[in-house]
């Protein structure tokens, strides 16, 4: 499942593609007013969403947050990864540093694999400038 953190960042950053005007910074309480989110929380968000390299922000008079990158060249999958880590459906597959001792003889691990390989395809397939 997907939490809100996952879901809250692609809002955020669709909130910053929709509202670019012509590359200020947006204020987080703008942001948060629209999205209908706590500006606490998305404090939290977009924290992680500077560190991973998806925006920047400055703070004091005019400060605010801006994409990085033009909507185009995000995709929904490496934001939602970025956020909530692996989106594979089990733990073998999640860590791979894990060594099933069952993965010779899983008779599910095919289906898992293709499970997740559509899920993945489909969100890696997705850019932002998709959801606008």
């Amino acid at each position: 499942m997907i939490s809100t953190r996952g879901r809250y960042a692609i809002r955020v950053m669709i909130d910053l593609a929709e509202n670019d005007n012509g590359g200020n910074y947006i204020p987080l309480k703008d942001i948060a007013e629209r999205q209908e989110i706590s500006k606490k929380y998305l404090e939290i968000i977009v924290k992680d969403l500077v560190n991973g390299n998806f925006v920047t922000g400055v703070s004091g008079k005019g400060g605010g947050y801006k994409l990085l990158r033009a909507p185009k060249d995000y995709t929904v999958g490496e934001i939602l990864e970025h956020m909530e880590g692996s989106l594979s459906s089990v733990a073998c597959l999640a860590d791979k540093k894990y060594n099933c001792p069952r993965k010779r003889k899983c008779h599910t691990l095919p289906m898992w694999k293709e499970y997740d390989k559509l899920v993945h395809d489909f969100f890696y397939k997705k850019k932002l400038s998709d959801l606008l």
